[in-house]
C-alpha cells in the first residue's frame, strides 16, 4: 500500500486557512494534474470523495 502524503500536505494547510494566499493558490492549480493528489482522491471512499469536492470545489468524477 503506498502512502500519500496529501492529507498532511503543507500546501493544502495554506490552503485551508487562506485558500486566497499565493501557496494555496498554487496548490489548486497543482492538484489539476498531481499524480500524487489522482492517487489519493482515488483512494478515498465515495462519502470523502464528496466531502473533498465540496471543499476544494472539484467536479463530481
Amino acid at each position: 500500500m503506498s502512502t500519500h502524503h496529501c492529507e498532511h500536505c503543507a500546501w493544502r494547510a495554506k490552503f485551508d486557512a487562506n485558500p486566497r494566499s499565493l501557496l494555496g493558490r498554487v496548490w489548486r492549480w497543482h492538484i489539476k494534474f498531481c499524480p500524487g493528489w489522482k492517487a489519493y482522491y482515488a483512494a478515498q471512499s465515495e462519502e470523502t470523495r464528496r466531502t473533498l469536492d465540496a471543499r476544494y470545489g472539484l467536479r463530481p468524477r
